[in-house]
C-alpha cells in the first residue's frame, strides 16, 4: 500500500470518528464499560491466584522420625529425602528445638512443660516442601515408604480441599476472562455495525464506483482501532488510580496482600490496550463484511 493511500485511509478513519458523533460515543461507551469490567476482573483474578499460590506454598510435610534413631541414621534419611524427585526444601527440627517451640506456643503456661527435657516425648522432625504444591500428596506417599519414617503428615483432607478450591478458582477465572472477551467482541461488533449501517449508502456508492473491498475496509479498520484504543484509555486510568490507592491505603487481611502495582498494573494496561485495539478492528471488519456483498 502506498504511503499516500495509507494517509488517506488514516484521515478518513479520524474523520469518521467526528462525522458520526453519537455513534462514535456509543461505540466508545461499549468499549469503555466492557474493558473496565474486564480490567477489574483481571486485577481480582490475579490477586486471588497469587493468594492461592501463597497458601499452597505454605504447605509442608511433617516427617516424624522413629524414636531412638541415631544421628548418623538421621543424616542418611535426610540424604534420601533430598534425593526424592519433587523435593524443594528440607528443614530438620531436632526434638529439643521442637520442645522449645512448643513452650513458646504455650506462652505464660510454658512452665507446665518443665522437666520434659530429660525425657522428651517429641520426635525429631523434617519439614519438607514440594516443588509443586499440587504434588504434596504424592510426595508424602513416597516419604512414608522410607525406613525410619514413623509418619508423614500434611493435613491430608483439608489441604486436598484447598488444592481443589484453588484449581477451581484458576479454571473459573480463565473461563470468565475468555467469556468476557467474547462478550466485549459481541457488544463492540454490534455497536460498530449500527455505525456502519447508517453509512451503507456511502459504501454502496463506493462499490459502484469501482472501489475494492480493502479500499473500503481500511478507514473502518482504522476507525475501529481508534475506538478500541480511546475506549481503553479511561478504564486504564480509572483502574490505575483505584489500584494505586488500594495498594497504598488498604491493609492486607490475614495472609492476603494486594499484588504490587508495578508490574501488575502495567501488564493489565497493556492487555486492555491490546484487547481494545484488536476487538475494535475485528468488530469493524466483521460488521462491514455484509455491506461489501453487492
Amino acid at each position: 500500500m502506498k504511503i499516500s493511500t495509507f494517509n488517506r485511509h488514516g484521515r478518513e478513519g479520524f474523520k469518521n470518528l467526528t462525522r458520526n458523533g453519537w455513534m462514535t460515543f456509543a461505540s466508545l461507551s461499549a468499549v469503555t464499560v466492557t474493558l473496565l469490567l474486564l480490567g477489574v476482573f483481571l486485577l481480582l483474578a490475579y490477586n486471588v491466584q497469587q493468594f492461592s499460590y501463597q497458601l499452597e506454598k505454605q504447605v509442608l510435610i511433617s516427617v516424624s522420625v522413629v524414636d531412638g534413631t541415631e544421628r548418623a541414621q538421621i543424616v542418611e534419611l535426610e540424604r534420601q529425602l533430598k534425593n526424592l524427585p519433587g523435593v524443594s526444601e528440607i528443614v530438620f527440627v531436632p526434638k529439643e528445638d521442637g520442645l522449645v517451640s512448643l513452650k513458646d506456643k504455650f506462652a505464660d503456661n510454658g512452665d507446665l512443660l518443665d522437666g520434659l527435657e530429660q525425657d522428651n516425648p517429641l520426635p525429631d522432625v523434617f519439614r519438607v516442601k514440594a516443588q509443586d504444591p499440587q504434588q504434596t500428596s504424592a510426595l508424602a506417599a513416597k516419604i512414608r515408604t522410607l525406613n525410619l519414617v514413623e509418619k508423614a503428615e500434611y493435613g491430608d483432607k483439608s489441604i486436598d480441599q484447598l488444592f481443589d478450591v484453588t484449581a477451581m478458582v484458576r479454571n473459573a477465572g480463565a473461563v470468565f476472562v475468555i467469556g468476557l472477551c467474547f462478550t466485549a467482541l459481541f457488544l463492540i461488533n454490534n455497536t460498530i455495525k449500527v455505525t456502519i449501517f447508517a453509512r451503507r449508502k456511502e459504501i454502496e456508492i463506493m462499490k459502484l464506483c469501482g472501489a475494492t473491498n480493502w479500499f473500503i475496509r481500511w478507514p473502518f479498520l482504522i476507525e475501529g482501532l481508534l475506538i478500541g484504543v480511546l475506549g481503553s484509555a479511561l478504564p486504564i486510568l480509572t483502574l490505575g488510580i483505584g489500584y494505586d490507592y488500594l495498594t497504598k491505603n488498604v491493609p492486607g487481611i490475614m495472609l492476603f496482600r494486594f499484588a504490587d502495582f508495578d508490574p501488575l498494573m502495567y501488564s493489565v494496561a497493556a492487555i486492555l490496550l491490546g484487547i481494545g485495539a484488536l476487538i475494535g478492528m475485528i468488530g469493524s471488519v466483521m460488521s462491514i463484511s455484509r455491506f461489501l456483498r453487492i
